[in-house]
């Protein structure tokens, strides 16, 4: 039982990663371990406050992804072409298809590909280079703050988890 618990937990831990790093699943990822905890363990009392704290993380993160895009970008005066150019950057960005950089790989390209994206979406729309870097850096720190908001979330998520199961798992 202990080992599917850490195997589970683990799998939490990649969902928290998830949170912060874009294309992997985040929230929903500790919702579904915790989901199959009740069912392995047979008491769904015991996730019964752990499914509760997931649900309005995962809900809170949803709209935390909207709402940090949508500030950065407005806050930048960004447009809609901004903001689609930084989706396709994030794509190209995390599939690898930037031009390979001789450091930090996906990670690097997951970073990069929606500012370049961004600043070339936005120069396409109004052919202001200024404007369109401005745009772009706004968007981009838009979502980084609100990835690093749903990464905390997504802890939080977890230690509850921990913190309600612990007991059952270790008779503490």
């Amino acid at each position: 039982m202990q080992i599917i618990y850490w195997l589970l937990v683990a799998v939490m831990v990649v969902g928290i990663i998830g949170a912060v790093v874009p294309a992997i699943p985040g929230s929903s990822l500790i919702l579904i371990a915790i989901i199959i905890w009740g069912i392995v363990s047979s008491s769904f009392a015991a996730i019964k406050i752990p499914l509760i704290v997931t649900i309005i993380v995962l809900l809170l993160s949803m709209g935390v992804d909207f709402l940090a895009g949508y500030l950065g970008a407005k806050q930048a005066g960004a447009s809609k072409w901004g903001q689609i150019g930084a989706v396709v950057g994030l794509l190209l960005g995390f599939f690898g298809l930037l031009p390979a950089l001789p450091f930090g790989g996906p990670l690097l390209g997951i970073l990069l590909g929606p500012l370049l994206g961004a600043i070339i979406g936005e120069y396409i729309y109004c052919r202001d280079l200024g404007l369109a870097v401005k745009a772009g850096i706004g968007i981009t720190v838009g979502t980084l703050v609100g990835n690093l908001i749903q990464g905390i979330l997504a802890v939080s998520a977890v230690i509850v988890f921990v913190w309600t199961t612990w007991p059952q798992v270790y008779g503490g």
